[in-house]
């Protein structure tokens, strides 16, 4: 039997116009031919994550499984409708804006967090200095660091702000979002090598634990593939998201394009 959720709106919002990735600037993702800046394919996935925070609630901060892939931009400002359908306990979720398919994926509750061992996960300081990315960027096998991150206070509030979020659990349970999980993975790439425009295309997110409001997150990465696709250079990460350098919150399956066609070519 297929249920339908209620759907879920939200006003899209562009959180990094002003970020080292010009792929977030309007003038020059119309370079790439987009009609401008792309809301952040981590933002995206938070907007999803609302469907199964709704359903599940804090069980599925805990152990919640979540992947998504970004199939076209959302843009600033526009309206992007969230709908979802379960089938044997599987919501499978749709974004749609501007009447076409933007992003799909699927979330679920397993009945208990699977385990990962911190040891498994070799820990590594983000790269002291960064070099220009390159097709040697990001060799498999390396492992990659991120500078450890919190979000406390304002810094929680803005990002709920950000990403219109207003379920009441983060602020009554003072819990984290799990899109600021996604934000760190993004930061594995971005702490490492210096990238010209990028975009992230999918993640796979098993959670572990329910972040709390101002832990410091880093993640543990390691490159699992790098190669070329249709003339893009593409890297996948395996990955642990660490709070307090000791609590696994996340296993995570990261992709992206860290050199489009054009960047490649050149």
């Amino acid at each position: 039997m297929i249920r339908r959720l209620e759907p879920y709106r939200v006003q899209a919002f562009n959180t990094a116009k002003q970020s080292e990735n010009k792929m977030h600037d309007d003038t020059v993702a119309k370079r790439f031919g987009f009609s401008g800046g792309l809301v952040p394919g981590v933002d995206v996935m938070a907007y999803m994550m609302h469907l199964p925070v709704a359903k599940w609630g804090r069980p599925f901060l805990e152990r919640g499984l979540i992947d998504a892939r970004f199939v076209k931009p959302v843009y600033d400002g526009e309206m992007a409708e969230l709908t979802a359908e379960e089938s044997n306990s599987v919501l499978s979720i749709e974004v749609q804006s501007r009447g076409e398919l933007c992003a799909t994926g699927t979330a679920s509750l397993p009945a208990s967090a699977p385990p990962f061992s911190l040891g498994d996960y070799r820990e590594v300081a983000a790269a002291a200095e960064r070099k220009p990315v390159n097709a040697a960027s990001y060799e498999v096998g390396q492992w990659l660091g991120t500078t450890p991150r919190d979000w406390a206070g304002d810094a929680a509030r803005q990002y709920l702000d950000d990403i219109r979020e207003a379920d009441p659990i983060y602020a009554r349970e003072g819990l984290s979002h799990p899109g600021l999980l996604q934000r760190v993975m993004n930061r594995a790439l971005v702490d490492n090598a210096i990238l010209g425009p990028w975009i992230h295309v999918g993640s796979r997110m098993q959670l572990l634990s329910a972040a709390k409001a101002g832990d410091v997150i880093t993640a543990r990465a390691k490159v699992i593939g790098n190669y070329d696709k249709k003339g893009h250079r593409f890297v996948e990460l395996d990955a642990l998201v660490v709070a307090n350098g000791d609590t696994p919150l996340a296993h995570c399956h990261h992709i992206a394009i860290y050199q489009p066609r054009e960047q490649a070519a050149a």
